[in-house]
């Protein structure tokens, strides 16, 4: 079973309640679960969030469209994933968050083309940062149960188990690691939801898409960003906004 788990809450500090911000009638949970399901490789998607009662409209959400939740701890997301997992008896398990609202199942799917290819304990699109070639926002981690099954007995560290994967590629800890590249590099541009700007530029896109009636891959959310100087801009500075952070 390959199952992918969105890692979500409604406690952001720079935007809270981002994940259910509406653009155009749905909320970016919403949109990124439609993309989400059109991955051919995915067996399973569900809602990691945590147990505090300001989650529940997480929850909520997940009844009406259908989409499992799991709750569990706010702080140790590694134990939240990994008893996510376990609940759903998967051998393969997809990482994505929600602030992430065009995640792409085109690069899901390579991505866990990659992990299986190359038999990895752990295969990424944007990680480590310092390689990646994918747009920040594009972000796809895929690792075995097995892997998960041992980071989550051997971290020790909070940072580690708040940031969940840091365990697989931060470390010399034995783990296969591999990561998609793409043969154009497009690090420089931003898709993903941290700030009110991030959202006046991730609302425009989504307009502009539905305008043309577009699914909105990397190439059509790019192709927008290029086309809109004003928005280019405040794109290139959020990306460097998130490099000083």
């Amino acid at each position: 079973m390959i199952i992918a788990i969105i890692q979500a809450r409604m406690g952001s500090t720079r935007l809270p309640g981002k994940v259910l911000k509406e653009v155009e009638g749905m909320t970016l949970l919403e949109y990124q679960l439609s993309r989400i399901k059109k991955s051919k490789l995915l067996d399973k998607v569900i809602i990691a969030t945590s147990i505090l009662p300001q989650d529940d409209p997480i929850v909520n959400l997940g009844k009406e469209v259908g989409v499992e939740c799991f709750r569990g701890s706010e702080n140790d997301v590694l134990t939240r994933y990994y008893a996510a997992a376990k609940s759903t008896f998967a051998d393969i398990v997809v990482r994505l968050t929600a602030d992430c609202p065009f995640s792409d199942p085109d690069i899901i799917d390579d991505t866990i083309r990659l992990f299986m290819d190359e038999k990895a304990d752990y295969a990424a699109n944007t990680v480590p940062p310092q390689t990646s070639t994918y747009p920040n926002g594009s972000d796809v981690e895929v690792f075995s149960m097995k892997a998960l099954d041992r980071a989550n007995t051997e971290a020790k560290d909070p940072h580690d188990r708040e940031h969940v994967t840091f365990y697989f590629w931060k470390y010399d800890k034995g783990f296969k690691t591999v990561q998609l590249k793409n043969q154009k590099d497009l690090s420089k541009y931003r898709f993903t939801v941290d700030y009110p700007e991030d959202l006046e530029v991730v609302s425009f896109i989504i307009k502009k898409l539905k305008e043309q009636k577009r699914f909105g891959h990397i190439s059509d959310v790019i192709n927008i960003i290029d086309s809109n100087p004003e928005i280019k801009e405040k794109n290139s500075k959020l990306m460097q906004c998130s490099f000083l952070a």
